[in-house]
């Protein structure tokens, strides 16, 4: 892997040294936010890191691939949400989370998958994480997720009711990002 991005070696994800590893990592991640196009053709290789035992790089890869749908001309991101949603029920929140707003991005950049991401993301009230804490705020990660798109829905039914019954939420914060969401979707 001696494939070069400007000054960014993807090697270096790689590289025995943690600094070295997740520096890149850190640096790809703002490339892909703020430039996608510029990783797309590298695209394989974040497909490859999503089986990583290592962590960090798997949620590395998860917010590029997030973040490459809005250039993904081949398609490729696509055959990806499955691998992604698979995410969402592992177990593990941090993935979980991660997995939810490479989602929303798809969501937002592929029209033609946001009821489908839509339906996998609300079925996360009903999967289990190490504690009660952990399932909270996986499902406060997923009302923020569809908060960033809820505009663009065009059957809202399902996430209201979501987030009505969030509105009872014993984690303060999953409860008023229920409330400000439903205060939204009466606007939209």
């Amino acid at each position: 892997m001696k494939t070069s991005i400007g000054k960014l070696n993807l090697a270096d994800l790689q590289s025995d040294s943690a600094d070295v590893k997740y520096c890149c990592a850190r640096n790809l991640i703002a490339i892909a936010r703020e430039n996608p196009a510029r990783l797309y053709p590298h695209i394989d290789t974040f497909v490859k890191l999503l089986d990583s035992d290592n962590n960090i790089l798997k949620w590395t890869a998860i917010i590029i691939i997030g973040n490459l749908a809005r250039v993904d001309k081949d398609k490729k991101v696509d055959r990806l949400i499955g691998r992604l949603v698979g995410f969402l029920n592992a177990g593990k929140l941090i993935t979980a989370n991660n997995a939810t707003m490479a989602l929303a991005g798809i969501a937002i950049a592929k029209p033609q998958h946001r009821k489908q991401i839509t339906k996998e993301l609300l079925k996360v009230e009903h999967y289990d994480y190490d504690t009660d804490e952990c399932h909270n705020i996986a499902i406060g990660k997923v009302i923020e997720a569809i908060g960033s798109y809820s505009s663009q829905l065009q059957d809202k039914k399902a996430v209201i009711e979501f987030a009505q019954r969030q509105t009872g939420n014993t984690r303060n914060s999953t409860k008023k990002k229920a409330e400000r969401l439903l205060k939204k979707m009466k606007k939209d």
